[in-house]
């Protein structure tokens, strides 16, 4: 668990948001731009393989432009710890009032990538990560 003050490349840790199978996000301040995000790390030093999906789904969610899906700011290395900056946007509020459920990278990119259109695709605000 990263304390709060650590920095990661360029952005502070402020407080852990959350922790999932592949890693944690938290609140981070980008002094640069002054605006809060969210840094998602890897849980433990990753082998190829899940550094690979890490930086896989990254790009993947990068590529695409939705009001469901957060933005994807930057990813990087910092001292041997991979991390993907992205916007932050806290609270299920916005899910459970549209009665959505969350899809996983998984099994939304062969959808995605299938119909080649992702405005068809109803994925709920925060719940496509990297």
């Amino acid at each position: 668990m990263l304390e709060r003050g650590t920095r990661l490349g360029p952005y502070e840790v402020v407080a852990l948001l959350g922790r999932g199978r592949m890693g944690e996000v938290y609140r981070a301040r980008d002094a640069r731009l002054g605006r809060d995000i969210a840094i998602k790390v890897l849980a433990s030093a990753p082998d190829a393989q899940h550094l690979h999906r890490f930086e896989y789904e990254a790009r993947a969610a990068a590529a695409l432009s939705h009001l469901n899906i957060l933005a994807i700011y930057d990813v990087g290395i910092h001292e041997g710890q991979p991390y993907v900056a992205s916007e932050l946007r806290v609270g299920g509020a916005w899910v459970r009032e549209r009665g959505l459920r969350c899809l996983r990278m998984p099994l939304i990119l062969p959808i995605v990538l299938g119909i080649g259109r992702w405005e068809w695709v109803p994925v709920p605000l925060g719940c496509l990560s990297p």
